[in-house]
């Protein structure tokens, strides 16, 4: 689903990791109509307090009928590489098969999430993205009971990946995007997808260093070319050569990736 540019006001929200942003479309005006943090305790889904805190800020700030496009942090994500099968055949058997990927990744069942594959080309690996149908089924709900409609739920790693995607180029790089508390490393060399890797990361930039440096030393071949998108991260100062991708200088990360979409 996208949103369509006849809607009067459209809202963007943002579940980050620990807070949620909520922003406003109108014609060509942008606004950034704030953010609220919110606590969870291991005992509980991050998701629950996260749509909480979002029926709280449409309450207050979306009225009915408006159009709304969610934006999901890598925190409520699981990513998979998917390689190519010949013996795949019907659409089907490509869910089985990215469903078993991630199984055999992650070492338990995924019966409660939805699987979302990259678009490629035939003999090429395929990114696949995990998604809480409990947190999805959630924010049907919070539209319905919002009275709004429903356009979009996007993992960040898509949009923000879509909104570097010019700047990458043809040849063999990383794509990083450090969000806070977590990043997300994607892998291409030869045109296809290598290696996707989620996990938590330090919110400094010595952290952020070694994390790329060993992804890279895992691939085994000359460095390739670094590409980061940091949001929230407003001074990057030792990481060398990498070239950054959108969005920066803001401090705040939740308006950051809002900015990085709109």
């Amino acid at each position: 689903m996208s949103h369509s540019l006849r809607d009067p006001d459209r809202y963007c929200a943002v579940l980050g990791a620990e807070g949620v942003g909520l922003g406003r479309w109108h014609g060509r005006q942008h606004q950034w109509l704030g953010s609220r943090d919110f606590t969870c305790d291991a005992t509980q889904p991050a998701w629950g307090p996260a749509l909480d805190t979002l029926a709280a800020l449409l309450t207050e700030h979306a009225p009915r009928g408006a159009a709304l496009r969610v934006v999901l942090s890598a925190r409520y994500s699981r990513f998979c590489l998917v390689p190519w099968s010949d013996a795949i055949g019907h659409p089907g058997e490509l869910q089985a098969y990215a469903r078993a990927c991630f199984e055999s990744l992650y070492g338990q069942p995924l019966d409660d999430w939805r699987i979302v594959l990259s678009p490629e080309p035939a003999g090429a690996a395929r990114i696949a993205t995990a998604l809480p149908e409990a947190l999805l089924q959630g924010l049907q709900a919070l539209g319905v009971q919002s009275h709004l409609k429903l356009r979009s739920v996007q993992p960040y790693l898509m949009a923000a990946y879509n909104r570097c995607s010019a700047q990458l180029g043809q040849g063999d790089f990383l794509f990083v995007l450090a969000e806070p508390r977590r990043s997300v490393l994607l892998l291409a060399a030869g045109g296809a997808w290598q290696q996707v890797l989620a996990q938590g990361c330090a919110d400094s930039d010595q952290a952020l260093k070694a994390l790329i440096e060993r992804t890279c030393e895992l691939y085994g071949e000359p460095l390739p070319q670094v590409y980061l998108h940091a949001p929230g991260r407003a001074d990057i100062a030792e990481l060398g050569a990498v070239q950054l991708c959108a969005a920066a200088g803001d401090a705040d990360p939740l308006h950051a990736m809002w900015r990085a979409v709109a």
